[in-house]
């Protein structure tokens, strides 16, 4: 049974854990895959019995892989969370069309992703045209299938649709903020009470975000330091920010490397990561398209970060 508002807003108000898909000769390696979600789900150490929430997203590089393989994999997903978690998938909204069906083949599965997280735009656009194609998609998929929305926000020109769509549409449910935390204030006092969610979406560096009004947020080494991110959130929770961010200055040095020069190390940096640990409960695979294994100067990178954090695997 799908979770009244009420309760999906305060599940989301969590860590969102977006694993790497993990390819092995150009194609996911679903066994590697199994092994990291059961990880994650086995490994929850979020205060008061919450559900662990699972993203498969940019980070994932649901952008390299084809609609019937994104399908195919959110499908794999929801069984081996097995209704126990919340899932959500990425979409790449354009062509809109091609999302709208996207949308409507995942949440005709026996365990559909619980959100949709609409992905930034690519090509040519402006905010007020996402505005109206973006309500009218929510209001059409949530007559169709019941899709409840999170918009990814990247983008600082259309800060003010993206409020707009929170508060003007029963459909879109968050907004991931994935630009600056200059734009936290204004996001979170433009967001109506109770109309929708405001996440932080660039990472586990999410103290100062949360001290100015951010509920959760998005993490890409949760599949490799599972408790740090999971006490950085039970943290904020509940109000303790000198705790979050103790844990986060310990995360911080691998986080920098993900997220230098435009991100280019955020899928890669994980997988290394993965591999560095000696881990037997998670794998990595071998790169993924676009995104081979790091440099070795990077590799060096990598075990240096991991030294610091790897008591929280």
């Amino acid at each position: 049974m799908a979770m009244n508002k009420e309760e999906l807003l305060d599940a989301l108000n969590s860590v969102t854990s977006i694993p790497v898909i993990p390819f092995r000769e150009a194609k996911i390696d679903y066994g590697a895959h199994a092994k990291n979600i059961s990880y994650l789900m086995e490994n929850n150490h979020l205060d008061g019995d919450r559900r662990r929430v699972i993203g498969i997203a940019g980070t994932s590089l649901i952008h390299h892989i084809s609609a019937d393989d994104q399908v195919q994999l959110m499908g794999f997903t929801g069984e081996q969370m097995g209704g126990k978690g919340l899932l959500m998938a990425g979409i790449a909204p354009n062509p809109i069309e091609d999302a709208e069906r996207l949308i409507e083949r995942e949440a005709a599965l026996e365990f559909p992703p619980d959100v949709y997280l609409v992905m930034p735009l690519t090509g040519v656009g402006n905010a007020e045209g996402i505005f109206a194609y973006y309500m009218e998609l929510a209001e059409r998929l949530g007559r169709s299938c019941g899709a409840r929305l999170l918009y990814y926000l990247r983008n600082q020109a259309e800060r003010d649709i993206a409020v707009r769509l929170m508060n003007e549409s029963e459909h879109f449910v968050g907004l991931k903020i994935g630009t600056t935390v200059d734009d936290v204030g204004p996001i979170v006092a433009g967001v109506e009470d109770g109309a929708a969610l405001v996440i932080w979406g660039v990472g586990d560096r999410s103290t100062g975000p949360a001290q100015r009004g951010t509920k959760g947020h998005t993490s890409g080494i949760n599949v490799v330091v599972a408790r740090a991110s999971d006490e950085i959130n039970n943290a904020q929770r509940r109000g303790d920010f000198a705790e979050s961010q103790r844990i986060e200055d310990a995360i911080t040095a691998l986080e920098d490397i993900r997220f230098r020069d435009g991100r280019m190390y955020n899928y890669s940096a994980v997988v290394e990561a993965m591999h560095l640990g000696g881990f037997d409960d998670v794998d990595g695979g071998e790169g993924g398209p676009f995104n081979p294994r790091v440099p070795a100067e990077v590799v060096e990178e990598v075990k240096a970060a991991l030294e610091d954090i790897v008591q929280y695997h």
